[in-house]
C-alpha cells in the first residue's frame, strides 16, 4: 500500500484494503485483549502493595468484563471456514401467500440491512422486485465487512412469520413465509476456474426503474452455467458491461458455495434454490401474535424481543448456530 501506483489500479488496490480490514479485524481484537490484561495486572499489583480496596474492587470489575471479551474471541475462532472472511451475496424471495409474503420479505430485507448497520458493514441494493401493492417478490444485496459471510452463511434458509395481518379486513393470524440465500462474494483470490464453454449469455431489457437508458437498451444480463444449472442475473447497473460483471461475481458466489456445500456434513440438510418456502423447512420462526417469539428451530436459541431481532439485532443466533456447528452448548444466553 505504501507503493507509489498503489492507486493507479483503484479495483486491485481496493481489494487489498478489504484484506488488510479483515486481517485488523482478526488481529487487533486479541491484541487489545491482551493490553486489557497488563492494565488489570497493573492494578492487582497496586492493590496488592497499598491493601486498597477500592483498587482490587477496579480490578475486579475490569476482570468480568475481560470475561466478556473472551467469549467474543471465542465466537470469532468460530467463523475459520475457507471464505468466511469474504463479504456475502444476500437474496431474498417471498414464498406464496401474495402481498402478505411480499411484505414479510420486505421486513426481512430491512432486518439483515439493519444487522449490517450495527455491524458497520456495508451494504449496497443490486436489483429488487417490487410487489403492486406492498412489500417486494425479491431483492439482492450485496453486504462488505470483515468475515460478513461467516456470520451470514447459516440465515439460507426458509423464515417463518405469524402476526395479525395488516392486509386481512377480519384481523386474522396469518402465517406466510420467506426464503434467505446466501453466497461468498467471490474476489480474484479465490481460485475458481469458469470456462467460457460453460457459459449461456443473454441479454434483455430491465425491467425495473431508471430511465429511458435503463428500459430502451438491453442492458440486463442473465448467465446460465451449463454443467450446473446455476441461473443469475443482473439488471441494476445501469451498463451492460457492469451488469454482466455483477452477473460473474454471483455466479463465482454460488459456485463457490456449491464446492464448499460438498465438502460440508450437513450440506443435504441446507436449503437450496430447490427447497419449498412452506411449513417444515423453516430455520426460525418470528411470532409476534398471540405471544412474542423468535425461535430458531436448529438451536432452540430464543428471545421474546421480536422487535429488536426485526431491528437487526441477529448476532446471537448467529452465535448460537455456529457453536451449535463446532459441537458446543448454547443456551439462550445474552441478549447481545
Amino acid at each position: 500500500m505504501a507503493k507509489p501506483d498503489f492507486w493507479d489500479n483503484q479495483e486491485k488496490a481496493q481489494a487489498v484494503v478489504d484484506q488488510l480490514k479483515a486481517v485488523r479485524a482478526s488481529v487487533d481484537p486479541f491484541e487489545a485483549f491482551g493490553e486489557k490484561i497488563d492494565d488489570v495486572d497493573v492494578l492487582l499489583e497496586l492493590a496488592a502493595e497499598e491493601a486498597d480496596a477500592d483498587t482490587l474492587a477496579e480490578a475486579d470489575k475490569d476482570s468480568h468484563a475481560l470475561e466478556q471479551d473472551l467469549e467474543g474471541l471465542e465466537f470469532r475462532m468460530l467463523l475459520s471456514g475457507p471464505l468466511d472472511e469474504k463479504g456475502a451475496f444476500l437474496q431474498v424471495n417471498a414464498g406464496a401467500g401474495g402481498t402478505e409474503a411480499c411484505d414479510w420479505a420486505q421486513m426481512l430485507l430491512r432486518m439483515f440491512q439493519r444487522w449490517a448497520e450495527r455491524m458497520d458493514f456495508e451494504c449496497k441494493v443490486i436489483d429488487v422486485q417490487g410487489n403492486d401493492e406492498a412489500g417486494i417478490r425479491s431483492a439482492l444485496v450485496e453486504i462488505k465487512g470483515p468475515y460478513c459471510y461467516g456470520y451470514l452463511k447459516n440465515e439460507a434458509g426458509v423464515h417463518r412469520l405469524v402476526r395479525i395481518s395488516p392486509f386481512d379486513a377480519q384481523n386474522r393470524r396469518q402465517t406466510t413465509f420467506a426464503s434467505v440465500d446466501v453466497t461468498p462474494l467471490a474476489d480474484d483470490s479465490v481460485p475458481l476456474d469458469i470456462k467460457d464453454a460453460d457459459l449461456e449469455i443473454e441479454t434483455y431489457k430491465a425491467g425495473g426503474a431508471g430511465g429511458q437508458h435503463v428500459n430502451k437498451t438491453e442492458s440486463a444480463v442473465r448467465i446460465r452455467h451449463l454443467p450446473t444449472g446455476v441461473t443469475v442475473s443482473c439488471q441494476n447497473e445501469r451498463s451492460q458491461h457492469r451488469n454482466r460483471k455483477v452477473a460473474m461475481q454471483m455466479l463465482k458466489a454460488k459456485l463457490l458455495r456449491l464446492e464448499e456445500e460438498k465438502r460440508s456434513a450437513d450440506a443435504a440438510s441446507r436449503y437450496d434454490d430447490k427447497g419449498e418456502i412452506a411449513w417444515g423447512s423453516q430455520i426460525r420462526s418470528y411470532v409476534m401474535h398471540p405471544y412474542q417469539l423468535v425461535k430458531d428451530h436448529r438451536t432452540s436459541h430464543e428471545t421474546g424481543n421480536v422487535d429488536a431481532v426485526l431491528d437487526g439485532k441477529l448476532t446471537d443466533f448467529m452465535e448460537a448456530m455456529l457453536r451449535e456447528q463446532m459441537g458446543e452448548t448454547s443456551g439462550n444466553g445474552r441478549g447481545g
